[in-house]
């Protein structure tokens, strides 16, 4: 009888429940169940209604102006994982160190389990040595909306020890932040690769300010596979270029931006102006960045030089770092004056 009566009471209960949340009664009938266990357990929160009368569907959608869209997808991320967190203590911490509205939309979005972090034990520990870096403000927002998955990672474990990893491969701290800004997300996560790449750029002899340099301006390379890396550097040595030659570092980096059929075509471009496949070649071993451009650029600017400016064929070889000068700001203003200058035979 004992036993019944709580079944009676339960149902009374549950039906009473039914009449009073049917929005909330159909959700827990479509799987939202682990939601509920988000807010069961809060006696009281920042937010216009209790716990047990707000999904986070609505709670999204009213506090942080996330479309329902969106708010539905976060859910649906929420649902999987079973932990009695608050995630509205996240959003009000992110509003407490100054992030916008639009960068807790981003980070959340792109991370939604960040909501079932604990603040004191989990968050702010981070963030702290985030600020510490010299994220502050709004640039911190910024940061996290881009790399949010660094605040799912262990800090003492992950993103302590690979910023110190990269701080020792970078030459300056400023470069250290550009480059955590732009890619700690994807950075930190490999630090190993990061580690190993390293030495294998080092036995290349890529050392010192050109190591430095590789990694601020092509970090993707440094968490590469590593075979990928020797094949390109395979093909820089077929093409003339030497290990431990201070200009390997260029061509390496040139030919790891394009695929082979794109750098046959560069070489047809300037065959295509007169020069020969062996002058083609030795433009690029004098200077790797000629080809760094694009192929209606390279076409141009030989042009201007063989055709306007008329200069030989020759001295282009010899000198193609003229072809990496800006036309618009160097080339052809110089070329006025000189043109000038002729003009009045002070040359």
């Amino acid at each position: 009888m004992g036993h019944l009566k709580r079944m009676g009471l339960h149902r009374f209960g549950s039906l009473h429940f039914h009449r009073l949340n049917p929005a909330l009664s159909y959700s827990l009938c479509n799987s939202s169940r682990t939601f509920l266990s988000l807010f069961s357990t809060v006696a009281s929160s920042p937010s216009p209604a209790s716990a047990e009368q707000i999904s986070i569907v609505d709670y999204l959608s009213t506090n942080f102006k996330f479309s329902k869209a969106q708010s539905v997808r976060i859910s649906k991320r929420l649902s999987k994982i079973r932990s009695p967190q608050h995630p509205w203590t996240v959003l009000d911490y992110f509003k407490q160190i100054g992030l916008s509205e639009s960068q807790i939309q981003t980070t959340i979005s792109r991370q939604p389990e960040i909501l079932l972090s604990h603040v004191d034990k989990t968050l702010k520990p981070k963030i702290e040595y985030f600020q510490l870096l010299g994220f502050q403000g709004l640039e911190l927002g910024e940061f996290l909306s881009k790399n949010g998955l660094l605040l799912m990672r262990s800090l003492n474990k992950a993103v302590v020890p690979c910023v110190e990893c990269l701080r020792k491969l970078l030459n300056d701290e400023k470069d250290l932040i550009k480059l955590l800004r732009r890619h700690a997300e994807w950075i930190i996560p490999n630090q190993q690769r990061v580690l190993d790449n390293a030495a294998f750029f080092k036995s290349c002899g890529i050392v010192g300010s050109q190591l430095s340099v590789l990694l601020t301006r092509r970090p993707r390379l440094f968490v590469t596979r590593q075979s990928l890396l020797r094949n390109y550097v395979s093909r820089a040595v077929n093409m003339g270029f030497s290990i431990d030659s201070g200009m390997l570092v260029y061509g390496f980096r040139i030919i790891s931006d394009m695929s082979i059929v794109m750098f046959n075509r560069k070489v047809e471009i300037i065959q295509s102006c007169g020069f020969s496949k062996d002058e083609a070649m030795q433009m690029f071993r004098r200077s790797p960045g000629s080809l760094g451009m694009s192929e209606k650029r390279l076409k141009f600017k030989i042009q201007v030089f063989l055709d306007k400016i008329m200069l030989p064929r020759s001295l282009l070889v010899n000198n193609p770092v003229i072809l990496t000068m800006s036309m618009e700001k160097r080339v052809i203003p110089r070329w006025r004056v000189l043109q000038l200058l002729m003009s009045k035979n002070l040359l």
